[in-house]
This record gives C-alpha cells, sequence and structure tokens, in this order.
C-alpha cells in the first residue's frame, strides 16, 4: 500500500484519464496553407533594371541626336552649294509655230502641227539634261495631239533649238470643241497652247542635283486659218512667245 505522505514524483496524472489537445503539429507534417513568398520591400530597387534602362535611354539619345547633326550638316552643305552655284530654271520661247491639214468637223479634228522651241540655259556654273520631253498640242482645255522629243544635253549659258511634230487623223474632238474652233476661225485666228514635260538634271563637276519634273506652258499661240476652206493651213501671229518654266 503507498505511503501518502512521500512526495509525487514522475508525470502528473491527466484529468479524467485523457491528456490535453495539441496545437502543434506532428513532425513531418505539412502546413495546410503554403507560405507567400518572401518580397522585397518597394524602397529597394533592383539596381540591374535601373542601370538596363538608363543606359537604353543613353543610347536613344545619342541616336536622335545623330540624326538631328547628320540634318544640319546636310542642309548646311546644300545651302553652301546652292550660294556657290545659283541655279536657275532654263527659258523656253516658241519661234515658230504652223499649222497645216487644218480640219474640224463633226466632233473630228484632223492637222499637223510644226513648233520650233528656243531653249535657253542662263546657269554659269551648271549644265542642264533633259530627257523623257513630252510634249502635247492643247486648244483650251482639249488635247488636240501629243509627241515625243529627243533628249538632249545643254551646256552652260548654251541655245538650243528644239523641233517638235504633231499630228492628228480624225481624231475624236468634242461638239462644244468643234464650234468653238469654227466660230475662231470665222474671226480670223484660232489660238492654241503648247505643253512640255521633261525630266531635268543639274549638274556641275561631280555634283549632280536629283532629277526633277519640268514642267512648260506656251499660252495663246495665235494662228491665222482660213473659215472658206475645210482644210486650211497658218503661221504663228506676231512674234516669238516666251513660255512659263516650273519645276
Amino acid at each position: 500500500m503507498a505511503d501518502s505522505s512521500r512526495p509525487v514524483t514522475g508525470y502528473p496524472a491527466y484529468p479524467n484519464g485523457n491528456p490535453p489537445p495539441s496545437n502543434s503539429q506532428p513532425h513531418g507534417q505539412a502546413y495546410p496553407y503554403a507560405a507567400p513568398p518572401y518580397s522585397y520591400p518597394s524602397h529597394y530597387a533592383n539596381p540591374y533594371d535601373s542601370t538596363h534602362h538608363n543606359a537604353r535611354i543613353s543610347f536613344l539619345r545619342a541616336i536622335i541626336a545623330g540624326i538631328i547633326v547628320i540634318f544640319i550638316i546636310t542642309a548646311v552643305i546644300l545651302f553652301i552649294i546652292w550660294l556657290v552655284l545659283r541655279p536657275q530654271l532654263p527659258e523656253f520661247r516658241v519661234d515658230s509655230f504652223q499649222v497645216t491639214n487644218f480640219s474640224a468637223a463633226s466632233q473630228s479634228l484632223s492637222a499637223a502641227w510644226f513648233v520650233g522651241f528656243s531653249v535657253f540655259n542662263p546657269n554659269k556654273k551648271m549644265s542642264i539634261s533633259y530627257d523623257f520631253v513630252d510634249s502635247t498640242v492643247f486648244y483650251k482645255n482639249q488635247i488636240l495631239s501629243e509627241t515625243r522629243v529627243p533628249p538632249f544635253i545643254q551646256d552652260k549659258r548654251t541655245h538650243t533649238v528644239v523641233n517638235a511634230s504633231f499630228s492628228s487623223l480624225n481624231a475624236y474632238i468634242d461638239a462644244s470643241s468643234v464650234n468653238e474652233i469654227n466660230d475662231d476661225r470665222r474671226r480670223g485666228a484660232v489660238k492654241f497652247d503648247v505643253g512640255l514635260s521633261a525630266r531635268v538634271g543639274f549638274r556641275a563637276g561631280w555634283w549632280r542635283a536629283r532629277r526633277r519634273l519640268l514642267r512648260v506652258l506656251c499660252e495663246d499661240l495665235s494662228v491665222g486659218l482660213s473659215s472658206s476652206n475645210s482644210s486650211a493651213s497658218g503661221k504663228l501671229m506676231g512674234e516669238s512667245r516666251s513660255c512659263r518654266v516650273a519645276i
């Protein structure tokens, strides 16, 4: 029989014989929720990202600055060349204009035109080359005939004679234009316009300007055509006419 006066040693007895519940997980068992990943505070920036961003901005700024510098240098060079060479547009005149076998009736027109141009290059340091030279005869806004002129080159301060021949045989023309032409013939003169276009290039030694489209318009070329004959001929009335030139 145990002595109740002796001190009790060992583990205390659980009340009701059951151990208290425990909140700790058994060894080796995972938590029911995964722990969130650790993130650095926002005030700690990644130094690699900052360096890469700054390098990219510096590279773009260098490219933009280089483009601006190249543009400025090119503009200055072109301006200096322009000041030295002083390029000028050529001058065109119609020295002769003749119409033969002219007939206009019933929305049909037949005729032959012969035009003599005088072309002058006023540049003292630049030659001019003309390619794809096309010429057209008009009556007001009505195209009567078209032709192509052989290419040519003009040296500095020189004159060149350019001839163009046109022909039209029973070509369609508006009835209103036929009536207006016949009215002009009864008044004693018919006014024609001649247009010319060409790809031109300016050259001074090794320097060449890019080719451009040159447009020439010679207006109000009056030709005396008799109204008594169905087929008439006539020449330019008055002196030679200057033409408008533009690029």
